[in-house]
């Protein structure tokens, strides 16, 4: 593919089976960088997205409507927020520290770590590519507000749907949203509606996608454009609640799996190799080799207390990772 490629770009560049050979191990390398780069942030994704569906299991009258703002905390924990890479990992890379020296291996982040000051560094027949290793978000804590609504129907259903603008983290970005529906179970158990407890299933689809900054160098070929990687993650999820009303207050339990799909994508400017070669649109079909379905199971507890016709929720999240949510909703 990478021959075709070539045959067919504009500028003329050494086709030797030297120089395919090359480019190809160059290609893997930023295809194997990749997924151990960004892969700790989407899977962080699906936590940030699976919390505070459900405010409450109890039934509401029919055409009632819950608006809430929501603000979620995400916990970055600190397993994920480097991995190892060794120069055995690569065909076409060798690592640098910041002096220039050759290094066997270097603990560097994901997208959710620090700093670093490592170099990977190889070369394309006579021209060198040396690409500073990309830094991750420096952050222990992610937070992103979102807006979510919801719409009682007829029969114990009830609509849901979140949206959130696209936030802005150091060095990326992170956006949801997507819509669920609900419905009531304890109304079919006229015991349990008299000791104030309500129970309810939800099943949501959700949309998830998170962009960082990622590996960029100028050479001899120019600007390589592989400078944003974006994760984008499509999740279902199929929750079962319980909860124990005591006067304005209310203690919820919940039960969460989800499956979702990762796709992963080079979604920076064009760059100015691409005249020469398309990096980008070969390393994008690369990346549909590390394309995956996770299945994940979550419990969440929470904790609702009303004021009128305002509620304040707060919830955690705990499963791989621990993510927190506050909201205030208002029922009309």
């Amino acid at each position: 593919m990478i021959g075709i490629c070539l045959i067919f770009s504009g500028k003329s560049l050494s086709q030797s089976t030297q120089t395919f050979e090359e480019i190809g191990r160059f290609l893997d390398d930023a295809t194997l960088y990749s997924g151990k780069y960004i892969t700790p942030a989407t899977d962080a994704a699906v936590y940030q997205a699976s919390s505070g569906w459900m405010t409450s299991p109890k039934k509401r009258k029919l055409f009632d409507v819950t608006l809430g703002l929501h603000g979620n905390v995400f916990f970055v924990p600190k397993s994920d927020r480097s991995f190892q890479i060794n120069n055995s990992d690569f065909s076409f890379f060798t690592i640098q520290n910041a002096n220039a020296e050759n290094v066997p291996s270097a603990t560097v982040p994901t997208a959710l770590g620090s700093d670093t000051n490592y170099y990977l560094v190889g070369q394309i027949d006579t021209n060198q590519i040396k690409m500073a290793a990309p830094n991750g978000v420096n952050q222990e804590t992610v937070f992103y507000p979102y807006l979510q609504g919801s719409i009682a129907l007829w029969k114990g259903f009830e609509v849901v749907g979140k949206y959130s603008t696209k936030v802005k983290l150091k060095r990326g970005d992170y956006q949801v949203y997507g819509f669920g529906i609900k419905h009531n179970f304890s109304q079919y158990f006229k015991s349990l509606s008299k000791k104030k407890i309500n129970l309810a299933a939800l099943l949501a689809f959700s949309k998830e996608n998170i962009s960082f900054d990622f590996l960029d160098t100028y050479t001899s070929y120019g600007n390589l454009g592989i400078n944003q990687i974006t994760g984008k993650v499509d999740t279902w999820q199929f929750q079962v609640s319980a909860s124990k009303e005591w006067k304005k207050f209310e203690l919820m339990a919940s039960a969460i799996s989800n499956r979702s799909d990762f796709k992963y994508m080079l979604t920076g400017e064009r760059g100015q190799i691409e005249d020469v070669i398309p990096v980008q649109y070969i390393l994008n079909e690369k990346l549909r080799d590390i394309y995956k379905t996770k299945f994940n199971y979550i419990g969440e507890i929470s904790g609702r207390y009303q004021f009128s016709k305002i509620y304040v929720q707060s919830s955690i999240g705990f499963g791989k990772f621990v993510n927190t949510n506050l909201s205030v909703q208002y029922e009309f």
